[in-house]
């Protein structure tokens, strides 16, 4: 990069921090005028509870109507599914002891039994049947989570304990996909008797912790069921979760000790937090991709030539290093590291305007063409790689108009719609830790959050992918498939996240989770 480039870059992300102050960012200066805590702890007096800040809710609890991580981060600690992952993502037996696989389609389950719903409701085969015969019945397809799972064609009670698990097609990542979201075990009784919208608001599951009080966009609150059936693994007798969108407010919270765990951490926080006595900051990588998605049916990003070039006129390792301070990974497809499938083979598109300048010329784009990118209006960090970007594609002869929108509403409306722009924001949890699940809902066509991407080449390669559990044969797939997308530039691959929490000193033995999906078994708070 040349000098004076760098030089301007610096200057706009300087000037971005120093003007934020409606997006939730603490400007540098901030940081700075911060005091240090004197040592006293002013949350020692709370109790064997904690308080977590969370950015976002998730408007409603039931599993079937979700797809958010907000979602996920609370409700793991409520509900359970047939098989659970750990903090450090191995899958291993939840509601069910054990499982086999009696041919590639059938799979047959033991049931854990004595374990009961937080009403007390029995758990047993009956509300395994129940659950999925609700998640892939009418109710369930209304819902974000019933493409995930339409590989299920029935479940079959065997036994009072025993479940089995017929597929109309091969699913290989079956398994991880029933460790959470739309397949936890939901109670029959409870729902029959008090209507799908009190579950919405009041959620029962059989976790280690029952939802006792809920206040949309404001707290929830969980409280250690006492019959749980593990429930000697968990010593907190409360955790609220805040929810708090603004950083600079949490970060507030955090030094007067109204929180214990900061979530989502702002790079430009992290000095003044760990300035703090009685505050350690933890990072963690995470299956989280983030790129910068085109709408493939907008002029001129129709053009596959256009993609490229924006994709080579932005400098993804000088963001990562200057506005994340070195907390993410580059990636060349949208998927981490941790993620199976991905192709550690394939570089990132390499940081060449000269190139990008070609291609646009290529493409007869007239110099001074503006691009709609549209961004969440929550999210500090990200409005400064947006402003990075608009300085970057304006050295290749781009303009960028950047419209900041509400959460829910640009995920929900305008994403789906078509109506984000040429280019928006993309975040991706990647919760099933395989490429499957996040390359199928992203690129096949007619999916919820793909309004527009169409590759014949790309369906034939997901199609092939989920018709072998054969996991050699998939990674060659897979291999071929992210290919195919790097040079088709469905989207600006720029990083997968390395998540930084700040973290009360008096909690002990707490793992910041990879996935965002708290698991509170063995934490205990001095």
């Amino acid at each position: 990069m040349k000098k004076q480039k760098w030089i301007a870059l610096l200057l706009v992300c300087i000037m971005i921090v120093l003007t934020a102050c409606s997006g939730g960012t603490s400007s540098k200066d901030e940081s700075k005028n911060s005091s240090k805590s004197s040592g006293e702890n002013p949350a020692a007096t709370r109790g064997n509870e904690l308080v977590i800040r969370v950015a976002g809710d998730p408007q409603n609890w039931d599993p079937i109507d979700t797809f958010l991580l907000a979602w996920s981060t609370v409700a793991t600690s409520v509900f359970e599914g047939l098989v659970s992952r750990s903090l450090d993502l191995e899958i291993q037996p939840g509601l069910a002891e054990s499982w086999e696989y009696i041919d590639d389609k059938t799979i047959v389950f033991k049931l854990r039994q004595g374990v009961t719903f937080h009403n007390g409701e029995p758990f047993n085969a009956e509300a395994v049947k129940f659950t999925f015969d609700r998640l892939l019945g009418e109710e369930g397809q209304q819902g974000p989570q019933y493409s995930n799972y339409t590989s299920i064609d029935n479940v079959e009670v065997t036994g009072d304990y025993e479940v089995t698990m017929h597929l109309n097609a091969i699913d290989p990542v079956l398994l991880t996909k029933l460790s959470g979201y739309g397949a936890v075990i939901v109670p029959p009784k409870y729902i029959q008797e008090q209507g799908a919208e009190n579950f919405d608001m009041k959620p029962v599951g059989t976790g280690p912790f029952k939802m006792t009080d809920y206040q949309r966009d404001k707290q929830v609150v969980i409280e250690r069921y006492e019959d749980y059936w593990n429930k000697d693994a968990i010593k907190l007798d409360k955790v609220t979760f805040k929810v708090i969108p603004e950083t600079a407010t949490a970060l507030a919270e955090l030094q007067t000790g109204n929180i214990d765990i900061m979530t989502r951490l702002e790079v430009s926080q992290a000095a003044t937090a760990e300035g703090t006595d009685f505050i350690e900051l933890k990072d963690v990588s995470t299956p989280t991709a983030y790129s910068i998605r085109f709408d493939t049916a907008q002029k001129p990003v129709d053009d596959v030539r256009v993609r490229q070039a924006i994709n080579y006129a932005i400098d993804k390792e000088t963001i990562v290093k200057e506005i994340l301070g070195g907390y993410g990974n580059l990636i060349s497809s949208f998927q981490s590291n941790l993620s199976f499938g991905y192709n550690k083979d394939l570089e990132p598109y390499p940081y060449d305007p000269e190139k990008a300048k070609k291609l646009l010329a290529e493409a007869k784009v007239p110099e001074g063409t503006t691009l709609e990118f549209f961004i969440p209006g929550t999210d500090g960090t990200f409005k400064e790689i947006a402003q990075a970007v608009a300085f970057y594609l304006q050295e290749v002869g781009l303009k960028v108009s950047i419209n900041s929108v509400e959460n829910t509403t640009f995920q929900s409306e305008l994403i789906p719609q078509g109506k984000a722009g040429q280019m928006y924001k993309n975040g991706w949890g990647g919760w099933t830790l395989d490429f499957d699940n996040t390359a199928y809902l992203m690129y096949h066509e007619g999916e919820f959050w793909n309004p527009s991407y169409k590759n014949e080449k790309v369906e034939q390669l997901l199609a092939a992918e989920r018709a072998t559990i054969n996991n050699e044969e998939r990674q060659k797939i897979f291999k071929e498939l992210t290919e195919v997308l790097y040079e088709d530039a469905a989207e600006v691959n720029l990083y997968s996240e390395v998540e930084i929490y700040a973290v009360n000193k008096r909690i002990k033995d707490f793992q910041p989770p990879h996935d965002g999906r708290f698991r509170f078994e063995g934490v205990t708070v001095e």
